[in-house]
């Protein structure tokens, strides 16, 4: 025999159908609020002004983790960029990136005794993992490379209120491993022990966290953790609109506002209202991407010839500056641009963008090899590499014009290697992460770049 009554068993039982809606649209437009731009926008100012001020008691430089710490750095005052991914310190995951080598960090950190590298992260966490795990992990991994003998300073340091001494020895356990491939990319490893002189110890700050103060003596370089915003345990709807992270995951609230153009017009958004937010910042990113200066080229090193840049480099290219560039993807460009001027050659290669991009990338890299050989010409050509953004698919072609036509000491080499493997490309691929740190090639691409590279059509 059934109840007609039953008891409730949901809030939607408690409540008329009518009242349950007005319930939760409430709800929702209550979270809105709270999670609004300028809501945000006040968060980061506010996590901004303790950064400063950690910056300010221990005169130190601030370094920002990327893409979520350069929220919480004056552009002013931002010396750097570092790219530690919190997935690599996840339970289980804990990895020393062979891809992310972040060796710009040790020039920094040896010209003025250290620095602090700031991130963030959301609610329900005191600190990031890439603070509490991955930068201690290649802290540890770089005193190992470069000091093999000061034993005393390749154990791992971890927070202890984070980290449970369990999970250090796990992570602990696995650094042998870890310096022995990084060993094996072929680093010159003279050369980033004369930036660096001691060796790194990491130390923990956050909102919560007292000062410390700094050890006496003077045997290492301290690299500061700083975690800008202070943790929210419930919902920030209890906080007053203070949005713990804010600067995290920006693609999904800033319409397109960027670190550098906030704190250019900080003021002006300060004062527009949350309803008209929107189209200003859409105005302030136009206005932006209308200034904004010709991307320069960066040299890959240890070679004196290869270069890669961004598709907008092509325009602003002095007549002669280079015997080949390779552009990947795009529209083939004008008789009018810089690239076809008397003395230079081009390849464009027929790729897209996103993944199906990358998968063109295999087949149109079999192109490379016949270009390359009928452009030299008895002499080592100087070579540019483009994409779009001239960090994804560039990547892949300088990567494979490396391995086929770069000796161990950055010189051309006109004959390719008998035998390319993974570890030759990983070599190879530390040069260019190691030139330009903000190059973010794809999964895809340099599974592209692999497959083309250990197959015969290279030949």
């Amino acid at each position: 025999m059934s109840f007609s009554n039953p008891m409730p068993t949901s809030i939607d039982t408690l409540l008329l159908p009518i009242q349950s809606q007005n319930f939760s649209k409430t709800l929702s437009s209550l979270k809105r609020d709270t999670l609004s731009i300028t809501n945000r926008l006040e968060s980061i100012k506010l996590d901004s002004e303790f950064v400063q001020s950690i910056a300010e008691i221990y005169q130190l430089p601030l370094v920002a983790n990327e893409r979520c710490g350069s929220w919480y750095i004056p552009f002013s005052k931002k010396v750097g960029s570092a790219y530690f991914k919190s997935t690599d310190g996840h339970v289980g995951q804990w990895a020393f990136s062979m891809r992310r080598l972040n060796l710009q960090m040790l020039e920094t950190i040896g010209q003025n005794g250290g620095c602090i590298i700031v991130d963030s992260t959301r609610r329900g966490k005191s600190m990031p993992d890439a603070l509490s795990k991955t930068v201690p992990i290649w802290c540890s991994v770089m005193n190992r490379l470069l000091f093999p003998d000061l034993s005393s300073s390749h154990s791992l340091k971890t927070p202890e209120e984070v980290v449970a001494p369990s999970e250090n020895s796990q992570i602990e356990a696995k650094l042998d491993d870890f310096t022995r491939r990084a060993k094996a990319l072929g680093l010159d490893l003279a050369t980033q022990r004369d930036k660096l002189k001691k060796p790194l110890l990491p130390l923990w700050i956050t909102p919560e966290s007292p000062t410390q103060a700094l050890p006496e003596d003077l045997k290492h370089h301290i690299v500061i953790c700083c975690t800008a915003s202070r943790r929210v345990v419930g919902a920030e709807i209890s906080e007053g609109g203070y949005i713990q992270g804010a600067g995290d995951d920006s693609e999904g609230w800033s319409y397109g506002l960027t670190p550098s153009i906030f704190w250019m017009h900080m003021k002006e958004l300060e004062s527009t209202c949350e309803q008209e937010l929107p189209d200003f910042i859409e105005h302030l990113v136009k206005i932006a991407n209308q200034l904004l200066q010709r991307a320069s080229t960066t040299c890959i090193r240890p070679t004196s010839l290869l270069h890669i840049g961004s598709r907008a480099t092509i325009d602003s290219l002095e007549s002669g500056a280079f015997n080949c560039t390779v552009i990947c993807g795009g529209a083939v460009p004008t008789s009018g641009s810089a690239c076809w001027t008397p003395g230079t050659d081009v390849l464009h290669l027929n790729c897209g963008s996103g993944k199906l991009g990358s998968r063109a990338l295999r087949t149109e890299l079999s192109r490379l090899p016949p270009y390359v050989n009928s452009t030299s010409q008895g002499e080592p050509p100087k070579m540019l590499v483009v994409c779009q953004t001239g960090s994804d698919l560039s990547v892949g072609v300088v990567l494979a014009i490396l391995c086929l036509y770069f000796n161990d000491d950055g010189t051309f080499a006109w004959q390719s290697p008998p035998r390319i493997d993974k570890g030759f490309i990983r070599c190879r691929l530390s040069w260019i992460m190691a030139s330009k740190p903000d190059v973010n090639p794809s999964r895809a691409t340099l599974q592209a770049v692999n497959s083309f590279l250990m197959s015969g059509s290279r030949q």
